[in-house]
């Protein structure tokens, strides 16, 4: 990294360092080739991470989280990222659109969540609507008090199977200067439930052992009191939670790189062709001069939107420039660096080709690179009239 921190957070950095090299980079290859975390193995690092304060280290204090900052988070994210989801989710971060729990919903879910004791899942995309929450066909329909719910999410992933679900659907229409939108409204949906089916869905090369739900809901009756927030609010508690989350994806993304490029460079130094090493050769010196400017542009981003955050600034294009740079950054490094191995670099036995495969998802969750630039397109362009 090339940014300073402060005492107390450098105390945390090595904290956290140490704990992943004793409870995670161990086990990598093991979980990429099983495809699959074992159960004692994710409640260990689950409960390491709350012996060191680190689990729900991104929630209030006053509600039993860590309260750490945004400068502080940071750090953790970024050291994540250069591991897998699949083993550093177990050290959870709740999603913090659960801090908008009221009342019996803040002993029911919130409060679990933070000790540890349930796990939610968020669940906004679809089959037919990914990026596109406008084209959501998930609904629910009143019905006297309470809710019918009924349609199906995709792609809504987490370490295990889920406790309940924070569930995005229309529930109505409303018109607006742009035309008529689509209301939509969170609910916490608990597993178990009549007609909630949660199962395991498609295994994805990127992250093996982390695990994708399919949800479907058929005629799920919901009482008033499991609305999150306001009815025809979600997109507004979504949003909340997709900037920052966007942020702490473009931090991971800035950690994997680093690993990364520590790789390249101890292989251009140390591999050896006519007689010099291959990083004496402009061909591969200049990827790895490449790699460390965008890396340092990188984490230069994520530091101003973390400040932006800060001070309550954060756009919407903050946080997607943020995500479009730093995931195609860490493409362009992940590329590279198989090309200065070689043949090597697809080599099982390596970890470069598993870095490689986890790092191609970053351009396509919390948002693919064609939706960030739609939203930095769209910044530009609205205060113009066009």
């Amino acid at each position: 990294m090339n940014f300073h921190v402060s005492h107390e957070n450098d105390l945390l950095l090595k904290t956290v360092r140490a704990f992943m090299e004793e409870e995670m980079y161990p086990h990598e290859d093991m979980v990429d080739r099983t495809g699959e975390v074992p159960e004692e193995l994710g409640r260990r690092i689950e409960e390491k991470s709350k012996e060191l304060g680190l689990f729900a280290c991104n929630l209030p204090e006053d509600v039993g989280g860590g309260g750490l900052d945004y400068a502080a988070m940071h750090l953790i994210e970024r050291e994540y990222g250069k591991t897998s989801h699949a083993l550093h989710s177990w050290a959870a971060r709740p999603t913090e659109i659960l801090l908008a729990c009221e009342g019996e919903q803040r002993e029911r879910y919130l409060l679990p969540c933070v000790a540890g004791q349930k796990r939610e899942l968020f669940a906004l995309t679809e089959p037919e609507a990914g990026s596109d929450v406008m084209g959501m066909k998930t609904n629910a329909r009143r019905d006297g008090d309470d809710w019918i719910l009924n349609g199906s999410k995709h792609f809504i992933s987490g370490p295990c199977m889920p406790d309940f679900a924070i569930v995005f659907a229309a529930t109505g229409e409303d018109e607006t200067p742009r035309g008529t939108r689509k209301r939509v409204t969170a609910f916490l949906v608990d597993v178990g439930t009549p007609g909630f089916d949660c199962r395991e869905g498609h295994k994805c090369v990127s992250y093996r052992g982390y695990k994708t739900f399919q949800l479907s809901f058929d005629d799920v009756r919901l009482g008033p009191e499991q609305i999150l927030g306001e009815e025809g609010k979600g997109l507004e508690l979504s949003g909340q939670w997709l900037g920052m989350g966007r942020i702490w994806v473009g931090a991971c993304c800035c950690g994997k790189a680093e690993r990364i490029l520590g790789l390249a460079t101890e292989w251009a130094a140390g591999r050896r062709q006519f007689g010099q090493p291959i990083g004496r050769f402009q061909a591969t010196g200049f990827r790895l001069a490449d790699a460390a400017m965008n890396l340092r542009a990188a984490d230069l981003m994520v530091t101003d939107a973390v400040v932006r955050a800060e001070r309550g600034a954060l756009q919407d294009a903050d946080a997607a420039m943020v995500k479009v740079y730093c995931s195609e950054m860490l493409n362009r490094i992940a590329d590279d660096t198989v090309q200065i191995y070689g043949g090597m670099g697809l080599m099982e036995d390596m970890p470069l080709q598993r870095l490689w495969r986890d790092s191609r998802l970053e351009r396509i969750w919390d948002g693919t690179s064609e939706i960030q630039r739609h939203i930095i397109t769209r910044s530009i362009l609205r205060p113009l009239g066009a």
